[in-house]
């Protein structure tokens, strides 16, 4: 039995072997200088836009534009057949020819009289008989000026021609048909609308409000309605925000029920290829440069309402760190505190690991993709920039 007891003592299994530390992917922070940008939605209008209508009645001869087509201040647009306004303009003209004749033979009575009046040849009251036909030769000419410029007008009214150089939309009245002019019944012929400028407009959160009139006192001594802070723009079907512009005009107060007040950004559109009414993306520089520690968004932790990174200490063991986020620059998060450039990042492995856990650390630069979409968005023409505690995005 003590033979069979020692024979059974001697297969005892070895002791478990602990396994080894878990493999991290880590990343030293990268330092460098950002601009923070703010995006939000707003829509294009533009600075002028002109109703065309008729100052003049008669039949339209003919309309020698082309819709849709830009056209500039003065181009005609319109032609009303202009018969019956020669007619009465010469007509007028005549009348004010024949006054001028009894203006003439009026002052000439009117200084025979004067002569006689002084040689007591007539009595004051022939006198004043021929200066009232002398006055009132002339308010009968003045009048019939009037007329003749009235007239002149009306016929250069014939001409409808651009108030504005814009985009002119489509013909409402075609040729051939009758209009009607004068004040409330004038047929309306077309509209323009001015294209280069323009404006687009966004609703904006108090907050940041607050920010850019900080950033503008700050860096231009001004406020932001004269500071002209850059801002860029995009349509639906465009990315990278290729039109650069400035913010030149801020509503005179904020709308307390939604917290929001209105900025204009001004585009210039050279070739005419905005069109109001769209919807855009505007972006508004929020600060001026400055230095920051980045690292990759998706190494950032969450626990309520604090934010925390795992660094792997000198001896490879697992530390937290307690950190202030800034703004999202592509894939990367800017890190304001908490954080010293020399400290290793794990930003893979992440599940793998506890607070004062061994691992093995592998080092990784971060990607030239999140380095090249830093670059792009600290220039403003960047899609993938937001902010963690930045409000969603402002409709219109």
């Amino acid at each position: 039995m003590a033979l069979s007891l020692g024979l059974a003592g001697c297969g005892k299994p070895p002791a478990a072997q602990p396994p080894p530390p878990p493999i991290v992917t880590v990343s030293t922070p990268l330092d460098r200088e950002v601009t923070d940008w703010d995006e939000y939605t707003g829509h294009l209008v533009s600075p002028e836009t002109a109703n065309i209508n008729a100052r003049i009645s008669g039949i339209i001869e003919a309309a020698p534009f082309k819709e849709g087509a830009l056209v500039k201040k003065g181009d005609v647009l319109f032609i009303i057949d202009d018969r019956p306004f020669k007619a009465d303009l010469e007509n007028k003209q005549a009348n004010v020819v024949k006054d001028e004749a009894q203006v003439a033979l009026t002052k000439a009575q009117l200084s025979r009289s004067d002569d006689l009046l002084k040689k007591k040849t007539i009595s004051q009251q022939e006198y004043d008989s021929s200066k009232a036909g002398f006055d009132q030769a002339n308010a009968q000419l003045t009048a019939d000026k009037a007329a003749a410029d009235t007239s002149k007008l009306n016929l250069d009214w014939t001409r409808v021609t651009a108030p504005i150089s814009g985009r002119v939309s489509r013909m409402y009245i075609t040729v051939g048909n009758l209009v009607n002019g004068g004040a409330g019944q004038a047929t309306l012929l077309t509209t323009i609308v001015s294209v280069d400028p323009m404006y687009c407009y966004v609703s904006v959160p108090e907050r940041s409000f607050l920010k850019y009139e900080a950033y503008a006192r700050r860096t231009k001594g001004e406020n932001v309605r004269d500071a002209k802070i850059p801002c860029f723009m995009q349509l639906e079907n465009e990315k990278g925000f290729p039109h650069e512009g400035t913010i030149d005009f801020i509503d005179n107060s904020v709308d307390p029920g939604t917290g929001t007040i209105q900025l204009r950004g001004v585009i210039p559109n050279p070739k005419g290829e905005l069109t109001p009414g769209l919807f855009a993306q505007m972006r508004i520089t929020g600060s001026g440069p400055y230095k920051t520690l980045l690292v990759p968004d998706l190494a950032v932790g969450a626990e309520q309402n604090e934010r925390y990174l795992m660094v792997v200490e000198k001896d490879d063991t697992v530390a937290v760190r307690k950190v202030q986020l800034g703004e999202l620059f592509g894939s990367l998060r800017s890190i304001t505190e908490g954080l010293k450039p020399d400290e290793r990042v794990i930003v893979n492995g992440l599940q793998l690991v506890r607070p004062g856990g061994k691992v093995t650390p592998k080092s990784a630069p971060i990607s030239a993709e999140a380095i090249a979409a830093l670059d792009a968005s600290t220039s403003g023409i960047d899609t993938t920039h937001s902010s963690p505690d930045a409000p969603a995005k402002s409709e219109p």
